[in-house]
């Protein structure tokens, strides 16, 4: 059986920090606000700023593998945002995102668990295969992406949650929400990574837990957007973490 893109990509030399940057302002500039995609390339555009900050500053043991697997990751997203084959991780997003009884928590962190859940582990093994080096030797590299995410996911959830004013929105979405945990998808996609690269040389079972892992993270996805009772809400999407 053929290999898809789930695993095996050609991987050439990968952009830089500033040219995912770019691509991302882009997306911004052109999206609508209250898109879900929007929402969640605000979320992320952040993210990636904040990282490239830590690799001028020397924040990252070994820049040339925290660059790599940085843009590899954002490559993945990217081509689903620019209109790319969407794996099944990101099509409740799409579908979704224009819902009007889904809130901007929810597409920022339905984003988040496709891109942390699945594309991150499928970016290891890309940054493997471009450096030649094992999942071990991007440990470091991967725990400090994912304590930036883990700070970012904190601030989301602040600046996204509604008021006390609206908590009779509120108490379902705390507890729709409550059922996701960036840091347990974190420790999830370490596992699976490793176990991806560990399958390298048997491809099509490899491909197939590679398809297992989309399909499970688009599931967790779908119940993250599921839509709620409507209620005045005008300022949230433009709360979205703006500038």
């Amino acid at each position: 059986m053929a290999q898809s893109e789930q695993v095996t990509r050609p991987v050439g030399s990968p952009d830089s920090v500033d040219t995912v940057v770019s691509r991302m302002r882009a997306l911004g500039a052109v999206l609508p606000e209250r898109d879900g995609i929007a929402v969640f390339n605000r979320v992320y555009l952040t993210v990636t700023e904040d990282i490239g900050r830590r690799l001028d500053s020397g924040h990252f043991p070994d820049a040339q593998a925290a660059v790599t697997l940085d843009v590899l990751f954002a490559e993945r997203y990217l081509r689903v945002a620019e209109g790319e084959h969407a794996p099944a991780c990101w099509r409740p997003l799409l579908q979704f995102r224009r819902h009007p009884g889904v809130r901007p928590l929810q597409f920022a962190l339905c984003g988040i668990n496709a891109h942390i859940g699945h594309d991150l582990a499928l970016a290891v093994v890309d940054t493997c295969r471009t450096l030649g080096c094992e999942p071990s030797d991007l440990e470091d590299e991967f725990e400090h992406v994912g304590d930036v995410l883990v700070a970012l996911e904190e601030r989301v959830r602040e600046e996204l949650m509604p008021g006390p004013d609206l908590l009779q929105l509120a108490d379902p979405l705390t507890h729709l929400l409550g059922a996701w945990s960036l840091e347990r998808a974190r420790e999830a996609t370490w596992s699976a990574a490793r176990a991806l690269w560990a399958l390298r040389g048997l491809p099509d079972l490899a491909e197939e837990s590679a398809r297992s892992l989309d399909a499970a993270v688009g599931l967790t996805g779908r119940m993250l957007l599921t839509p709620l009772p409507d209620c005045p809400y005008p300022g949230a999407f433009g709360r979205a973490l703006g500038p």
